[in-house]
């Protein structure tokens, strides 16, 4: 069956459609993919399902977009599962899978601990959707490839989506799951960027914006292919990302009363760090454990101490908790202990006739740096300009979060308002509520997100119904 056939609408009468509840996704990336999985296994009685996305193809989004196919992720497989409560089932579907069992031979009886390619989780996550969309012939699916430019409360609660096609429904409720997606003019970007320079230079040069895992990628997507000149990775705080051991470090925090304010949080993490090391295990294995209470963390932390963290954390606590697989840190560390790759800490300023204008860290002043090609790698946040979002806020139906990171959300995702009520029917999964919600950018806790807001859903529109 074709993508666009599995998305096509079900056959059934109009007047049953118009009787059902309406629910519209706004993107197709993981979040959006993992609330429509969630929302079939969850509401169990008929509704009809709208997806929003100008891309043409199901993507893992922006976090999971490269242009090797080969890519691998940086989170173990143990770590990827769709189904709530069944962490074992990337495992299984890995196991079942007998072209990747015979790739992968050293791995049999399980895959629990290995990295895989973007590409396999893709394939796994769409095959979990196509097989819940399989399993539910009550419900109809239809895919809509206009970008959606604004939301609008209408009369009975219900929400108006405004796009190219004027003839768009009502729904009852809407998800919102752009990821990172979402610039001041929005057209999707899943692939980094090239630049060119219009000044020639007498070496191969290529320069790389930003310092996180999609930097790694490029970076040796340029080696694998063949490239040999000169790589200058130009970052503002320059963390790359470090390490995961060997095999999975299992969480571990002390267990004294945790501290209530920045200065004694990092004091604490890196005791706890050092105490962790010096018993034979691993710093990994502390910042796992400190996922567990993130959140708890950072609601207890005043606003001027979040703007703190903002600006001179957050690159290195991202550097630790996005890690890359050891055999692919190794190969980094070797690019720069090379000298063909060079990082370069400082501010990346516009594009010049001849290069890029860059003010080093430290230094007063701007130089060009000239290259045949310039890459942009940095995952870009929402921008609260775009038009949809700053529809949401002039509707008085979301609001900018302490950081201006994205949307205030509680758990579910839904948008916090300023009177400490909820938009109800409104929700934002995954990165866009990253300034409340530490590390909703990563499967687990998206996929965890997805199912609460699919359970708020089906006891508003069904509160007799039981997901399964």
């Amino acid at each position: 069956m074709t993508v666009q056939g599995l998305f096509s609408s079900k056959s059934a009468a109009a007047a049953q459609i118009c009787a059902m509840p309406r629910f519209a996704i706004v993107g197709r990336g993981f979040s959006g993919m993992m609330s429509a999985i969630a929302l079939m296994k969850t509401v169990r009685m008929p509704f009809h399902l709208q997806l929003f996305d100008p891309n043409s193809s199901v993507s893992g989004g922006q976090a999971l977009s490269s242009t090797r196919a080969s890519t691998i992720l940086n989170t173990r497989v143990r770590d990827l599962s769709v189904c709530a409560g069944d962490s074992d089932d990337f495992n299984d579907w890995l196991c079942s899978n007998a072209e990747f069992r015979a790739a992968v031979p050293a791995a049999i009886p399980g895959f629990r601990q290995i990295f895989v390619p973007k590409e396999i989780f893709s394939d796994y996550v769409y095959q979990r959707f196509s097989e819940a969309l399989s399993a539910r012939k009550d419900i109809t699916v239809q895919v809509c490839h206009e970008p959606v430019v604004a939301i609008r409360r209408s009369h009975r609660n219900r929400f108006l989506l405004e796009s190219a096609n004027p003839a768009n429904p009502l729904f009852d409720a809407v998800i919102l799951a752009t990821g990172y997606g979402l610039p001041e003019i929005e057209e999707p970007q899943q692939e980094p960027s090239p630049i060119r320079a219009q000044r020639l230079i007498a070496r191969p040069h290529t320069v790389l914006l930003g310092s996180g895992i999609r930097v790694v990628d490029q970076l040796l997507q340029l080696r694998d292919g063949g490239y040999a000149g000169q790589v200058t990775i130009l970052s503002r705080h320059g963390f790359l990302p470090q390490s995961h051991t060997p095999n999975s470090a299992d969480p571990v925090f002390p267990a004294d009363a945790l501290p209530s304010n920045l200065p004694d949080i990092l004091r604490f993490i890196r005791s706890a760090c050092r105490q962790a090391e010096e018993e034979g295990r691993s710093w990994q294995s502390v910042m796992n454990g400190l996922r567990r209470h993130a959140r708890s963390l950072w609601r207890a932390l005043p606003a001027h101490q979040k703007h703190q963290f903002n600006r001179h954390l957050r690159a290195i606590y991202d550097s630790h908790r996005n890690r890359l697989p050891e055999a692919i840190y190794a190969r980094l560390q070797s690019e720069l202990a090379g000298g063909n790759t060079v990082l370069r800490r400082g501010v990346v300023g516009r594009q010049g006739l001849g290069g890029l204008f860059f003010r080093p860290a430290g230094s007063q002043s701007d130089e060009i740096v000239h290259a045949e090609r310039i890459l942009d790698c940095r995952c870009r946040g929402p921008h609260l300009s775009a038009p949809l979002l700053a529809s949401l806020v002039s509707e008085g139906l979301a609001l900018p979060d302490e950081l201006s990171l994205g949307l205030a959300v509680n758990q579910r995702g839904q948008p916090c308002l300023a009177d400490g009520s909820t938009a109800d029917g409104l929700f934002a999964v995954g990165p866009l509520g990253l300034g409340s919600l530490p590390d909703i950018d990563l499967v687990p806790e998206i996929v965890s997100q997805a199912f609460a807001l699919g359970e708020h859903v089906a006891q508003r529109f069904y509160p007799q119904s039981k997901a399964v």
